[in-house]
C-alpha cells in the first residue's frame, strides 16, 4: 500500500539504497560514478559506517513505496564514533580499499586517504557540539522541503521537518537537543534556517566534511 513520502527508521534492507543515494549525490549533489568507479567507496566513508555503528540514529526518507530516496545519518558523539570507525569499521573495508602508499594521485585515492583518516572529523567545534550528521537526498527529491526546519511543519507531515523529527526520536534520547550549526552535504540542495538550525557557528569549515554539529543540553 502506497503511503505519503516521509521519514522512517533505517532498516538493513535499505543498505543498497543507502549506498546508491550516497553515490548519486557525492558530486555536489549529483552522480559521482564518473569520479569514483568503485560504487562502494563513497558509501564506505560517508554512509554505511553510520548505519553500521549508529543504527538507532539512522533514518531515511521513504518515497511512499518502501524505497529510500534520502537519509539522515549521524552520531551523538563524534569522538566516540571516530574511535569505533577505526577499530570496528575500517577493519571491514581496508582490504578492499588499502591505504595509498604515497600522495593521492586520483580522486579515488583522495577519498581512500580520507577513509583511513577518521580523525579528520575531530574539528575544534566538536568540543562543545559533539554530534554530527549527514543528510542526502536523491536529485529528484531535492528542494522539495524534506529538510525544511521550522515551526510550520510537524515530523511525519508529508516528510517535512524530518531533521527535527529524527532528533526527537533518536538524538534526544542520546542527549542531543538542538542543532546549533549546519554544514549540509551537497546532496541536500537546500539552505535550511530556522529556530533549530543556523549556519553561523561553523561557517568556514570545509563543505566536504558534510557535518552538522549539534549541542547537548
Amino acid at each position: 500500500m502506497t503511503q505519503p513520502p516521509g521519514p522512517r527508521a533505517y532498516h538493513p534492507d535499505d543498505h543498497a539504497a543507502l549506498s546508491d543515494i550516497c553515490v548519486r549525490t557525492a558530486d555536489n549533489g549529483g552522480d559521482s560514478r564518473y569520479l569514483y568507479p568503485d560504487p562502494e567507496l563513497m558509501p564506505s566513508i560517508f554512509a554505511t559506517p553510520y548505519a553500521y555503528l549508529e543504527p538507532d540514529l539512522a533514518f531515511v526518507i521513504d518515497d511512499g513505496t518502501g524505497r529510500a530516496v534520502g537519509y539522515i545519518l549521524g552520531t551523538a558523539d563524534t569522538a566516540q564514533f571516530v574511535t569505533a570507525f577505526r577499530k570496528r569499521w575500517l577493519t571491514l573495508v581496508e582490504e578492499r580499499f588499502p591505504e595509498p602508499d604515497g600522495p593521492p594521485r586520483t580522486p579515488s585515492e583522495e577519498m581512500i586517504a580520507l577513509l583511513h583518516n577518521p580523525e579528520r572529523m575531530i574539528v575544534p567545534e566538536v568540543a562543545d557540539h559533539p554530534a554530527h550528521l549527514h543528510i542526502d537526498l536523491l536529485p529528484a527529491w531535492q528542494r522539495k522541503g524534506f529538510t525544511t526546519v521550522g515551526p510550520a511543519h510537524r515530523f511525519g507531515e508529508h516528510g517535512h521537518d524530518w531533521v527535527n523529527g529524527a532528533m526527537s526520536c533518536g538524538y534526544a534520547r542520546r542527549g542531543v537537543r538542538n542543532v546549533l550549526g549546519a554544514i549540509w552535504d551537497a546532496g541536500c540542495g537546500v539552505s535550511s534556517r530556522g529556530p533549530r538550525i543556523t549556519s553561523e557557528m561553523v561557517r568556514g569549515l570545509p563543505v566536504a566534511s558534510g557535518h552538522t554539529h549539534m549541542a547537548r543540553s
